[in-house]
């Protein structure tokens, strides 16, 4: 019995090892993204990051999923003292990659990010709220979800209901 756990381990490490290392399309190429749209403070899906000071909210209605495969959402940060910021940012889960647009602020809206880069979500730092989108909706594996409908009822559910077919 506990060789076979042991062998079901391995085989399962093994497969996880891999998928990691699959190859992604070398002829990728990122489409245009839409500019942001206008910001929402209300109705809001709670996002719950652990160890950060901060409330992030995400825009259900800001969610798509482009022709290239990006996730592209807006997430509002409130802080505890009521400054509020917001982010357009993609998620490019079959790199496990992220990538800030436009940044919002109060006073001067909405500011393109310039010279943006795709960067790695797994830094080894914090959780940040990028990894619980991506992990708690927005990816299935190395893909986006089934619909942009999808990723915010798997955000809004409880763990043990994310990815269940629509009823």
């Amino acid at each position: 019995m506990r060789l076979s756990r042991l062998a079901l381990l391995a085989a399962m490490s093994a497969c996880a090892a891999y998928a990691q290392l699959a190859p992604v399309d070398p002829d990728w190429r990122e489409a245009a993204a839409p500019p942001p749209p206008a910001l929402k403070l209300e109705g809001l899906v709670p996002l719950e990051v652990p160890r950060s000071a901060m409330r992030f909210g995400l825009d259900p209605a800001s969610v798509s999923i482009g022709s290239d495969g990006i996730v592209r959402y807006v997430v509002v940060a409130s802080s505890s003292t009521g400054a509020v910021n917001a982010l357009y940012e993609g998620l490019r889960c079959d790199t496990g990659e992220f990538r800030v647009y436009a940044r919002h602020t109060p006073g001067s809206g909405w500011t393109a990010a310039t010279q943006s880069l795709w960067l790695p979500l797994h830094d080894g730092k914090t959780a940040s709220h990028r990894l619980v989108i991506a992990r708690q909706g927005a990816c299935i594996g190395r893909g986006p979800n089934r619909s942009p409908e999808q990723i915010v009822r798997d955000l809004r559910a409880p763990v043990n209901r994310r990815f269940d077919q629509p009823q």
